[in-house]
């Protein structure tokens, strides 16, 4: 294993799940399962112990349950120091399910079905350990509808973000990649990253999809 392997935490209850998974990301190069788990609450110390760059954690398990499993996951890391983060992409059997949205608004990467393709599972591990979504905005629109009634006013660390940020924030809030935005707003694509980790740092979000949810909770679109 190289340092530039993707490592795999991979959190389900059936054994027969875990061992396929297993198998379709041990197959592919650059990326390997470091350690399993059955429930939530053994993930959590494997993540302390292998230090995983992405964890697949299903939504619905026995002991603890993916969501309280991602909320105590990267809790403890905002409390820790790090050399890299750790992304958790959860599993569901349900579309739209509304314990997905709840680990999005935690902090996981996205959601996936369950039943979905292993070219598209490693699609996905990739994506998220590159700090991008594995679902789109409108989609993730759709799975928090349900859950904001009344959206909060934006706090006041969004004021601070310069008129340059605040365009870069409302691009990637619509969905646009760093390509995407480089186009629409006529800068490089370093520029366009630069202004998207100002935008991380000065609203404490850990990535790009904290940036959507960020958007809808405080309904600025």
């Amino acid at each position: 294993m190289t340092g530039d392997t993707i490592r795999v935490l991979l959190v389900d209850d059936q054994d027969l799940f875990r061992e396929g998974v297993r198998i379709i990301v041990d197959a592919h190069d650059g990326m390997e399962v470091v350690a399993t788990a059955k429930d939530g609450r053994e993930a959590i110390g494997l993540v302390d112990k292998h230090e995983p760059d992405v964890v697949l954690m299903d939504i619905r398990m026995p002991e603890l349950d993916g969501v309280e499993a991602t909320k105590q996951i990267l809790r403890q890391e905002s409390s820790r120091h790090r050399n890299r983060p750790v992304r958790i992409i959860v599993l569901t059997t349900f579309d739209l399910d509304d314990r997905a949205a709840t680990a999005i608004r935690h902090g996981a990467s996205g959601f996936m079905l369950k039943d979905t393709t292993p070219t598209m599972l490693i699609d996905a591990i990739r994506t998220v350990h590159a700090g991008n979504a594995v679902l789109a905005p409108r989609d993730l629109s759709t799975l928090l509808d349900a859950q904001f009634v009344a959206r909060a006013a934006p706090p006041e660390e969004f004021d601070a973000l310069t008129a340059k940020e605040r365009d870069v924030f409302d691009a990637v809030a619509s969905g646009y990649s760093n390509s995407e935005v480089s186009a629409h707003l006529f800068m490089s694509e370093s520029t366009v990253k630069t202004h998207v980790g100002a935008v991380l740092r000065k609203l404490g979000l850990r990535d790009r999809v904290q940036i959507v949810v960020f958007a809808y909770e405080h309904g600025i679109i």
